[in-house]
């Protein structure tokens, strides 16, 4: 008869943390396979609750129904379940803050990302949030969410694309659109987003965001700025960034301290990952002291020490552990979950239907048309590409100074905004680098060091500048 231990642990002393080795542990219980022991340890440190189970418990997780992915009155969406059978849930949206949140998934070649991926995109659809989805893999890591792209074709997501280009404009559209937003919103006098009224949650996601951040890429300094910023600025604005990424270590997503904050205020999702990047994560304080995770191997089940006599070994293969997670900001942080399982059991020429079927009927969720004008043709028709980035960054003339300013070339820029915006949203017209410089100061409150303004006038779309010409003009304006 199969059963399930189930253990409760206490520190023997006052002001102990119950600290444990997943592999160490399992042996001293005589268990070989690991996938069969879960550890909860409490935010102190000072309990834990030990589970032995008869087999692996997240063998096997089947989404029953698709409508289990529709966002709850809590703006979270079901992902999976843990050991226990207990929901692993995910928070779009925060109703009692009125924001949207930052969204991380991390995990290595064969994790499970992209399946992982879909059930979030599925669930973004069904919930009716507005999706600007780049896919940075050429469209290979979720073909489904562009569906039956063509002609007359709906997609799954508001607008995809597949280059660093075209995931650029997208990033300037994100922006421009909560930009706009935050000028509506202040004249309504809102300080909170309230969902669907009037405009749509918007989520702006990256899929293998690493090869848009990674030191040497071409975009890395303006795709940073304006993730920064859409992640600190979008989220009473009903705009939220999600980032799912391979990386092996924060420098690899540009930089530490891009990340770093939205690491500890975001939801993060860990598939199995590498040791520098565990470490990293440890350090920066994302998980409380004394918690630990368990490795995720990369196959379940008992592995037997064969003799090389024995002839009539058993030689299949060991199921893999694809879509196991630790869903690091939810109730249970150290308690392994598993995404749900989706799509036909074995690889199918083309699209997945059962895939498909998960996104669910009709067309997907769009941005507001308050804000077309404003973010203009990369949005409205769909670009991809250097099209997509000429039409959201289109290179201004010279002016007499040599600066980048003057009158728009034509060809498919964003229309004229339909209502005022702040100067930092708006592209440059007939500015030189002082009238740059100084719309940046005037955008911010906060004191900024040369640097700082170097990166966000180099980020509003005009001609690139050096340092030492900031520096010159900050001390032009300051005499």
């Amino acid at each position: 008869m199969s059963r399930i231990y189930e253990l409760t642990v206490e520190a023997a002393e006052p002001g102990d943390i119950i600290t444990y080795h997943p592999q160490r542990l399992a042996a001293a219980l005589h268990i070989a396979d690991v996938n069969r022991l879960a550890v909860e340890t409490s935010v102190m440190g000072t309990k834990a609750l030990v589970t032995i189970y008869p087999h692996d418990p997240l063998a096997r997780v089947i989404l029953a129904d698709p409508e289990m992915l529709v966002m709850d009155a809590r703006g979270r969406i079901w992902i999976g379940r843990y050991h226990n059978g207990r929901p692993s849930l995910l928070r779009l949206y925060d109703p009692a803050s009125g924001s949207a949140q930052r969204l991380l998934l991390f995990g290595t070649t064969g994790a499970g990302k992209s399946t992982a991926g879909q059930i979030i995109l599925a669930a973004m659809k069904r919930s009716g949030i507005a999706v600007l989805y780049a896919d940075l893999k050429g469209g290979q890591s979720a073909p489904e969410a562009f569906g039956q792209a063509g002609p007359g074709m709906e997609g799954n997501v508001a607008w995809r694309v597949t280059t660093q280009e075209g995931t650029m404009a997208q990033l300037r559209t994100t922006w421009l659109t909560m930009m706009d937003r935050q000028e509506r919103y202040a004249r309504l006098g809102r300080s909170k987003f309230l969902r669907d009224r009037p405009d749509p949650l918007i989520y702006q996601i990256i899929d293998e965001a690493n090869r848009l951040l990674e030191k040497g890429a071409p975009y890395r300094d303006e795709a940073t700025f304006y993730i920064k910023d859409i992640g600190r600025t979008g989220r009473s604005l009903g705009v939220g960034i999600g980032l799912f990424a391979q990386a092996g270590h924060l420098e690899e997503m540009g930089g530490s301290d891009t990340l770093r904050a939205m690491l500890k205020e975001g939801e993060v999702v860990l598939l199995r990952w590498t040791s520098s990047m565990m470490k990293q994560l440890v350090t920066d304080g994302l998980l409380p002291a004394g918690q630990v995770l368990a490795p995720i191997p990369k196959y379940a089940g008992e592995v037997d020490l064969v003799s090389q006599f024995d002839e009539e070994h058993d030689d299949s293969d060991l199921p893999g552990t694809q879509g196991t997670a630790y869903n690091v900001n939810g109730r249970y942080p150290t308690s392994k979950m598993r995404f749900w399982n989706i799509g036909s059991a074995t690889p199918t020429e083309g699209l997945d239907p059962e895939v498909l079927d998960l996104y669910g009927p009709g067309a997907p969720p769009e941005i507001e048309e308050d804000a077309w004008a404003l973010i203009g043709d990369a949005y409205c028709q769909r670009l991809d590409g250097m099209e997509a980035y000429r039409a959201v960054f289109p290179e201004p003339e010279e002016d007499e100074d040599g600066e980048g300013g003057g009158k728009k070339k034509s060809g498919g820029g964003a229309k004229a905004a339909p209502s005022p915006v702040p100067a930092a949203a708006a592209k440059p017209k007939a500015r030189t680098l002082r009238d740059r410089i100084q719309s940046v100061l005037d955008a911010h409150d906060d004191p900024l060091d040369a640097l700082q303004i170097l990166e966000l006038v180099n980020a509003d779309g005009g001609r690139e500048v050096k340092l030492g010409s900031i520096r010159n003009t900050l001390t032009a304006i300051r005499n």
